[in-house]
Formats: C-alpha cells, structure tokens, sequence
C-alpha cells in the first residue's frame, strides 16, 4: 500500500531531524505539561515553545501549583509567545478548572477536553495521543499541507483534514502521523516553496497545490 511506504520512509528520515517540542514533552508522561505546552505553541515557534515551557514548568508544573501563580508571572515565563497575555489567562483558567472539578487530573477524552475554553481539536488530539496514547489524528498546518499535497486528502481547513485523514489513514498509523508530517513539513515539504529535490518521498508525491519548489 502507498500509505504504508510513504509513512515507512517519514519514519525513518524523521531520525535525521529534530522531534517537535511536544513529542520531547510527552515523554514525560505528564498530560497537563503536554497540554500546557500545546497551548503555548499555537502560532509559536518551537524553539520558543521549548524554552518557555521549561521557564514555567520551573515555577509550576501542576494544575495547583499553576492555577496559584499570579497571571504576571505565567507572562513572564512564557513571554515572547504569541499571544502571550491571553495563553496565560487561559492556562492559569484551565488549572483553576482541573482542580476544582476534574481532582487535578487532565481528562483523557477530546470530548471532555474541548470543553476547556481555547483548546481547540488539534491541541486537544495531541493530548489524548501524546499523554494518553490513544487514536487520534492532530492536525495543524504543516500536516494539512502535506496530507493535501501528497493527494491523500483533498480539504480546505486543519478540521476537515483531519476527519478526512481517519477515512484513508490505517488507524495504527494515526498516533504517528502527525509527529511525521510535522517534521517532514518543517524540514522539508515547507509551506513556501518546498524542497522537492530533496525530498525523500517525492516518488509518491503528486505535488497537488505545488506551483513553486525547489
């Protein structure tokens, strides 16, 4: 099957880059730290996101240490994030909201954790896939734009891809995909004027959208 060989050789050229903050952070099998890094990420780079998320992580690293933390510092720690001042409204918001009615712990359902106000479907995928180790498909830009390239979907917005990707996806390959998509996205099939010439999949790529490469 072309899924399973695209994703054969994304496994193994993904070893030569570096993993997404994220992946770095679910190791540590502690589903808030992985939520709250997501949060931090939206619209950030990851290089950002990894050192802030360390900053904070150093002054709070659970939802009530977090949720007693004065808004300035969760600023400070995280600043210069996009959107910063709101991230940490909505972080310290949601650790008020685990402690008072979730016991502290992070729930392990999307449908539980789309609830929290600004987690939306992405982070909240990562979070039940990451931390929780169950099927999801997490979809930002990056696997949006080379699911779409590489012709296996053909949709216009994250959400779309997403529900698309779990019609012709394996479901065994679905914790994977968007760790392989993302760094294939970051290193290679790059938004602008991806690099085609170097591309280790581009025998199976149509290139669909591709008007400009390298």
């Amino acid at each position: 099957m072309e899924i399973e060989r695209v994703i054969g050789i994304l496994k193994r050229s993904a070893r030569r880059h570096r993993e997404p903050v994220i992946t770095g952070v679910a190791r540590r099998e502690d589903p808030f730290q992985v939520l709250v890094s997501c949060l931090i990420s939206l619209r950030t780079k990851d290089s950002v996101t990894e050192v802030a998320s360390k900053r904070l992580f150093k002054l709070a690293d659970t939802p009530k240490k977090m949720a007693k933390l004065p808004e300035k510092a969760i600023q400070k720690a995280i600043y210069p994030a996009g959107f910063y001042r709101n991230k940490s409204r909505v972080i310290r918001d949601i650790s008020r909201d685990l402690v008072e009615n979730y016991g502290s712990r992070v729930p392990d359902s999307i449908e539980k954790l789309l609830k929290f106000k600004g987690v939306g479907r992405k982070t909240a995928n990562i979070v039940v896939t990451q931390a929780f180790g169950k099927p999801g498909i997490a979809v930002d830009i990056h696997v949006h734009v080379v699911a779409n390239r590489l012709g296996w979907v053909k949709t216009k917005t994250p959400d779309q891809t997403e529900l698309a990707l779990m019609k012709v996806l394996p479901k065994k390959y679905w914790r994977d995909v968007n760790e392989l998509l993302i760094v294939h996205g970051q290193n290679v099939c790059v938004t602008v004027s991806p690099w085609c010439s170097k591309c280790p999949i581009e025998g199976y790529c149509p290139k669909v959208g591709v008007t400009k490469r390298r």
